[in-house]
């Protein structure tokens, strides 16, 4: 039951997460694009605060989920008796989301607090660089969790 309620956490927050990320590049960012630059930076910043701070909490619950869903394996294959070997799948899985939570750390607390500041002090071409490149990672992100996706879809 247990397992069942952590797997549930862990794939609600990865849709929340890949999801969202899917949702600002395919629709949000498409549509801003139309916006004058106070109205399109301003927006973008109040919608990535919000975002941000769901996806903070997102990545720690795929995180600890994930680890605890693999100690949970590895401890019931040991007791009985066997010998815990993790697949490469899940290798991979791990591999990579560790490396999504690290660079949205790089996104969240470098980048954006970067974009923010030149919204708030209204420098609306510094702030539209420094959305661009937040944007690249954002991206660089989203492959990360589509080819997650991908792995666990060849898997099964």
């Amino acid at each position: 039951m247990l397992y069942a309620l952590l797997k549930a956490v862990h794939v609600l927050s990865v849709i929340l997460w890949v999801g969202g990320m899917l949702f600002a590049e395919l629709f949000l960012r498409p549509a801003l694009a139309g916006l004058a630059p106070p109205e399109r930076l301003r927006l973008a910043q109040a919608v990535l605060a919000r975002f941000f701070a769901a996806v903070l909490w997102a990545s720690a619950l795929v995180f600890g989920s994930g680890v605890w869903m693999i100690g949970r394996v590895a401890k019931a294959t040991v007791q009985s008796g066997g010998s815990f070997s993790m697949p490469l799948t899940w290798t991979v899985m791990a591999g990579l989301g560790m490396l999504m939570v690290v660079l949205f750390g790089y996104i969240r607390f470098a980048l954006y607090p970067r974009f923010a500041a030149a919204v708030a002090a209204a420098d609306w071409t510094q702030a539209a660089d420094r959305l661009q490149r937040l944007q690249l990672w954002v991206r660089v992100n989203l492959g990360l969790g589509l080819v997650i996706l991908g792995v666990l879809y060849l898997a099964h």
